[in-house]
């Protein structure tokens, strides 16, 4: 008979099953708080896209509201081609069609119908996008306004006014214009005079981001992934590394001015090429993000680093400049990306918008 710390006493004939199940049982212990561990680290453990949105607003590119729905931006971009492509889904006929409708109301010549029906669209799909999204909504203007003050105006404030008929108010919609002079003066406009925030697309230099911060535009579209196309296309390097990225460069400039001189206007890096630019970008006011990047951002589990603040930013030694109507052109005409690329994404979204006047012509016969 043996005899454990005076408690218990076990014969000797059952003392070596007594080891093995007591063995067995501390194992089994074991396994299971390794379990439990494991369990609780996954829990812990947030994807890219749950730490990118602890420092930066992450907004969804598209005019897919379905598949915004699965990511949880707080805000949402649309633009011409994003428009054409979601109307061209069979899901969203229905709105396609309840804007050919309301066209048809106007009882104006076939050109005006489509005119009506293209504003209505937009704004259709804006406010079931507004469904979806806690902020506010970017709407585009048409791209062959682009050099027109006062029609680019005109054209933003009925744009509000269909947001005000579907119960949507101005402060939850932003108004995209083409960063040209004369929609950077449109944007200074609205903003002063009408309260309507603008949201300045196409934007690839310098000159442009200075100018929009002097108008006092409520957030600039700085386009990464377009420039980098430029560099690959134009220069002898193919290849880059997110940080030396030059559109990633471009933009981490733009910030460190805006919060070093304290600007207001806030920088949303846009058209992204890979995952690595966004990562490069963590901290930047906004990002906006198409599904497919979106998706990839959410199935990594990396530390992400905070490579933009206004701390770091304040530190930076930068000039400060300022632009006129003169200085602009000629700093623009001096970048030869920068006008390449503003020419070029003028011109894809005016063919775009073309074609979304195309499809909706068929409805109309």
């Amino acid at each position: 008979m043996l005899k454990f710390s005076g408690h218990f006493k076990i014969p000797r004939a059952y003392f070596s099953e007594y080891i093995t199940v007591t063995f067995k049982l501390r194992q089994k212990r074991i396994a299971l708080n390794l379990m439990g561990s494991d369990r609780s680290l996954k829990k812990q453990k947030m994807s890219v896209l749950q730490e990118l949105k602890q420092v930066t607003t992450i907004v969804a590119d598209t005019g897919d509201f379905e598949a915004i729905n699965i990511y949880k931006p707080t805000d949402a971009t649309t633009n011409p081609s994003l428009i054409l492509s979601a109307s061209s889904m069979e899901r969203y006929q229905p709105l396609v069609q309840k804007a050919v409708d309301y066209a048809k109301k106007t009882k104006g010549s076939v050109c005006d119908q489509v005119a009506e029906a293209m504003d209505y669209l937009c704004v259709l799909f804006g406010t079931e996008i507004l469904k979806v999204v806690p902020g506010r909504v970017s709407t585009e203007i048409d791209a062959r306004l682009s050099f027109d003050t006062k029609k680019s105006v005109a054209k933003a404030l009925k744009l509000i006014d269909l947001y005000k008929s579907l119960g949507i108010g101005k402060e939850r919609i932003l108004i995209k214009l083409a960063s040209t002079w004369e929609g950077i003066k449109a944007a200074e406009i609205l903003e002063n005079e009408h309260g309507v925030h603008c949201n300045l697309t196409l934007l690839f230099s310098f000159a442009q981001a200075v100018a929009c911060a002097e108008a006092g535009v409520t957030l600039i579209s700085p386009f990464v992934g377009r420039i980098l196309d430029w560099y690959v296309a134009n220069t002898e390097t193919k290849k880059f590394e997110p940080l030396k990225d030059p559109g990633v460069i471009s933009v981490t400039n733009i910030y460190n001015y805006y919060k070093k001189f304290g600007y207001k206007t806030l920088v949303m890096g846009a058209s992204f090429r890979n995952v690595g630019e966004i990562k490069a970008l963590a901290g930047c006011d906004l990002l906006t993000i198409s599904p497919a990047l979106l998706k990839e951002l959410e199935n990594e589990t990396e530390s992400v680093v905070t490579y933009l603040s206004v701390s770091n930013a304040k530190l930076q030694d930068i000039e400060k400049i300022t632009v006129d109507e003169s200085k602009f052109r000629w700093m623009l005409n001096e970048d030869a990306m920068a006008t390449d690329k503003l020419s070029e994404g003028i011109r894809k979204f005016a063919v775009d918008t073309v074609k979304l006047e195309n499809l909706i012509k068929t409805y109309l016969k």
